[in-house]
């Protein structure tokens, strides 16, 4: 068997971490899965559920070690990371390449450069949307990240073989790559997943909050569990997201604080023409979108 890279290690073993583990194990990317973090309880239950092969708590000899680093924890935990991996590469030569999980690039970049005075060459961001409102390594699934989008945001300076080696290995977890710019990264990613988070879950908090919250959730129906689902997740992860992508983030809000304004005025107006084109037009690119995520999902050919 012909391996891409020899030895993973995996920076945060968590539900995205040890789902990548267990995808590249799974398609034989990797001989060796290595764990590094500070919980050693879910390193070693890691350990035992077979998806990683070992662990360490010294960063020195992950590094040492490791062929990639993918680092697999949340946004703001993401810059302490590199604060103490990318000192450490210096005068290794290619070293190993080091590669992300987190729901803002643009606060990375930043990161690294301010770190290293440029962008690393062997450091490249990526994000895959993909992910559960549960957590842990326990509910990790090698199935995953399987027809889902992984984005990359190269860098000029990014060394062009580690940006292949990061771009097979999501490949062989399933995915399917694309390249954004950080920019466009964060913009899409604040309209799309930040926004509807910050909308869940200020939701189910203003009505939690409202005299007859009791009967409110009580009679609840499946319309509000759907859209509300993703407010049971990692709360401390989507502070941190929020604060790391605020600019991107505030845009999208404004957006969505405007058009809110526009129906309820025409709610309050009686306004049935406008109430029904802002609907209507809803309905047809949500059912566009459903479209185009159901050819997204088709089996590859073989």
């Amino acid at each position: 068997m012909t391996y891409a890279s020899d030895n993973v290690v995996i920076v945060g073993l968590g539900l995205i971490g040890g789902s990548l583990a267990r995808a590249l194990r799974i398609s034989g990317f990797s001989q060796r899965f290595i764990g590094y973090g500070h919980r050693e309880a879910s390193l070693k239950r890691g350990v035992e559920l077979g998806v990683i092969d070992e662990f360490t708590l010294d960063l020195d000899e992950a590094i040492e070690r490791a062929d990639i680093v993918v680092v697999c924890t949340p946004t703001l935990t993401t810059v302490q990371m590199l604060e103490k991996i990318l000192p450490r590469l210096r005068g290794r030569g290619r070293g190993p390449v080091v590669t992300d999980v987190a729901s803002v690039k643009g606060n990375l970049r930043n990161a690294a450069i301010g770190i290293a005075g440029v962008m690393p060459p062997q450091l490249v961001l990526g994000h895959p949307i993909a992910g559960s409102e549960r957590s842990g390594v326990s509910a990790s699934d090698g199935e995953l990240f399987v027809n889902h989008r992984v984005i990359l945001t190269p860098d000029a300076a990014n060394d062009p073989a580690a940006v292949e080696l990061v771009r097979a290995m999501w490949r062989s977890a399933g995915a399917d790559v694309v390249d954004m710019t950080v920019e466009q990264h964060d913009a899409v990613l604040a309209s799309t997943s930040h926004l509807p988070h910050v909308l869940a879950y200020t939701l189910v908090d203003a009505l939690a909050s409202a005299d007859n919250s009791g009967d409110i959730f009580r009679s609840a129906a499946g319309g509000f569990r759907d859209f509300t689902r993703i407010a049971s997740s990692d709360p401390a992860m989507w502070r941190d997201i929020a604060i790391a992508n605020k600019s991107a983030l505030l845009d999208s809000i404004d957006l969505f604080s405007n058009h809110l304004a526009q129906l309820r005025q025409a709610v309050q107006d009686e306004k049935a023409d406008e109430l029904f084109n802002t609907f209507d037009r809803a309905k047809q690119a949500r059912n566009e979108f459903a479209t185009l995520l159901a050819q997204r999902i088709q089996p590859k050919p073989s």
